[in-house]
């Protein structure tokens, strides 16, 4: 019974001693990590490849590990992963996490960066007791997650590509690629016009440049002209102004001079002249009239009266 009890006892010494080995180690490891800051990490995308003791890296460097992945309790949607990096990495507002490779045959890793100089650390508790890093969707990630849509738009161009290339489209393509093989032999035979018409633009072109260089040179002389002879012209067209008034108000006061003697010409001469003419119209035709008789009956008809003429019976 003895032998028994010394037995129990020495499994029981062996058994602490193994403890404590076991407790130093642990507590020589974390020395050696130095202090941990624990942070939750919620993804709303796949993180196959993601497990307990994958690697965390800040900007590149190795900073810490993955403690647990599961899926939130409080909402499947997302995916809980807890992180533990080193007391001197700068986890500060600005920082996200994503779930990064580095090549397809790789395990993924969780990549931190973004932090912001001078920013305030991420020191709010989350839902789980400890800070949450925001997340920041991978390129791996969003390829996975767009593949599905890639893949029906690739469909989609497929059926398109394949209704482009039916046989009554290629008959089409065939009658365009003829048309335009004709169309580039007829402007390869009518290069040598063309050529032609070309040149004859760049004459035209030129003549016109010289053209309008001769009318900038013309307008400009007569600009100068204009600046050197233009107050002189203006100057004597002032004067010439002031002449013409001046002549105008000569003859206005002539014309008020002049009045009276129009008004007597239009009231007592112009009637007087009118009687004049009525005379002379009466006298003339008295003249006229002795003409007549003197051509018709000679000078003695002036003081004879008329013949009569002569009586004929049954008449």
């Amino acid at each position: 019974m003895e032998t028994r009890s010394n037995h129990i006892l020495v499994g029981v010494i062996t058994l602490a001693l193994l403890a404590l080995v076991a407790a130093f180690l642990v507590w020589i490891v974390r020395f050696g990590d130095g202090e941990q800051k624990e942070y939750d990490i919620f993804f709303a995308q796949s993180v196959g490849g993601l497990a307990k003791g994958t690697g965390v890296t800040f900007a590149g460097v190795p900073s810490g590990q993955v403690l647990a992945v599961e899926l939130w309790k409080k909402d499947p949607d997302f995916v809980r992963v807890r992180i533990a990096v080193s007391e001197e990495t700068p986890i500060l507002q600005g920082t996200t996490a994503t779930v990064q490779s580095v090549s397809f045959t790789a395990p993924p890793n969780i990549q931190l960066d973004g932090a912001k100089k001078g920013a305030p650390p991420i020191t709010e508790l989350g839902p789980e007791g400890v800070p949450v890093i925001p997340t920041k969707p991978g390129a791996l990630g969003e390829l996975l997650n767009s593949a599905p849509l890639v893949v029906e738009r690739l469909a989609t161009l497929t059926d398109r590509l394949t209704l482009l290339l039916s046989d009554k489209n290629q008959e089409s393509i065939e009658g365009i690629l003829n048309n335009t093989k004709q169309l580039t032999g007829s402007l390869a035979d009518q290069a040598p016009g063309i050529e032609a018409v070309m040149a004859e633009s760049r004459i035209a072109i030129r003549n016109a440049a010289q053209t309008a260089e001769k009318l900038s040179a013309v307008a400009d002389s007569a600009n100068s002209f204009l600046n050197a002879n233009g107050e002189p012209l203006a100057k004597d067209l002032s004067k010439t102004l002031k002449a013409a008034e001046k002549s105008m108000a000569a003859l206005d006061a002539v014309l008020q001079e002049t009045r009276p003697g129009l008004k007597q010409l239009g009231t007592k001469t112009l009637p007087e002249v009118d009687q004049l003419v009525e005379d002379m119209q009466a006298l003339t035709r008295s003249m006229t009239s002795v003409s007549e008789r003197i051509d018709q009956g000679g000078a003695g008809s002036l003081i004879s009266a008329p013949a009569l003429p002569d009586y004929e019976p049954g008449k």
